[in-house]
């Protein structure tokens, strides 16, 4: 099942599918190391849930959900 990272909940695993951004957002996010393919799982939420907490090739990497938006992720039911 394919769903925006911002939906997955707290120890969810899941792997990135695309990201949609462009221009500048685009390049940034690719640079933090999200690119198609790379596993990961949810580690946390702050109390309102912005932003959102991930654990990838051994990093933990926080992300705010409007840049989440971009990024969609293929999890297991």
């Amino acid at each position: 099942m394919e769903i925006p990272l911002r939906r997955m909940k707290v120890q969810q695993q899941g792997r990135i599918k695309a990201v949609k951004a462009k221009g500048e957002l685009g390049r940034r996010i690719r640079d933090m190391g999200l690119i198609p393919g790379t596993e990961f799982i949810i580690v946390g939420r702050a109390p309102l849930y912005d932003p959102v907490a991930l654990k990838m090739k051994g990093f933990t990497l926080t992300l705010r959900n409007s840049e989440a938006d971009f990024i969609t992720c293929e999890v297991s039911d």
